[in-house]
């Protein structure tokens, strides 16, 4: 055996042995490699982002008890609902189910809907109501678009702005959570007849509108979506 064998036959173990420091012996106990594709399918409640999310929190599982409160109890409905009214104690029947539930959150979506529904209602865009409405109160917003569609007329409708909504009541029945809430608004909206003529409303005059909605939501179900269940006129 000449030199140079040897030499690189030194190199040769030297390497391995510096390989075997770094890199590790497997023990038969290793993890099997991160897979974050499957780590994202695997996220709980993950959600078609095609669905419309209606008003208030998202939940992805079946809400549990707080371990403890963030705000104390008498604050957590400041300026939302008096101190020991209906209001509140429905509010607090919903967070006792749901503690992610947040009544300024509620509040916000629910006027993103209010104006998303009277947009789609006046459009007709079926497919956005189906998203938004219960099965009852889309048969009857269908009715109104088949009899508008029948007599050849077409409703034109613009938002000025939302000046008020506030929550009116609260109640929790067999997990179902029903909010109530009243909608202050002010928008411009005409119908036309097949020839242009205003058969109803105005285009140029901005109508005061008071809307009281109810939205419900089974807060036992991963399903985040409030649906609006019915309306009326302002009080």
């Amino acid at each position: 055996m000449d030199i140079y064998t040897i030499i690189f036959l030194a190199l040769a173990v030297f390497i391995f042995l510096r390989l075997r420091n770094v890199l590790g012996q497997r023990t038969g106990s290793e993890r099997p490699p991160f897979d974050r594709a499957a780590a994202r399918d695997m996220i709980p409640g993950k959600q078609d982002t095609n669905v419309v999310s209606m008003p208030g929190s998202v939940i992805d599982q079946a809400p549990t008890a707080p371990s403890a409160d963030v705000v104390p109890p008498s604050d957590r409905w400041k300026g939302i609902a008096e101190p020991d009214s209906p209001l509140e104690h429905g509010l607090n029947a919903v967070f006792t189910q749901d503690s992610s539930f947040d009544a300024n959150h509620f509040l916000s979506g629910a006027k993103g809907a209010y104006e998303m529904i009277v947009m789609a209602f006046a459009n007709g865009d079926r497919r956005s109501l189906k998203d938004l409405l219960s099965s009852e109160v889309y048969e009857s917003f269908e009715a109104a678009i088949k009899d508008r569609e029948k007599n050849d007329l077409k409703t034109e409708t613009r938002f000025v702005a939302i000046e008020k909504a506030e929550l009116l009541g609260a109640e929790v029945r067999d997990h179902i959570a029903q909010i109530t809430v009243k909608f202050v608004s002010q928008m411009i909206s005409v119908t036309r007849d097949k020839a242009g003529a205003v058969v109803d409303g105005s285009p140029d005059k901005v109508a005061d509108i008071t809307d009281v909605w109810t939205f419900a939501r089974d807060i036992s179900s991963r399903d985040p979506n409030w649906k609006l269940v019915g309306t009326g006129n302002g009080l």
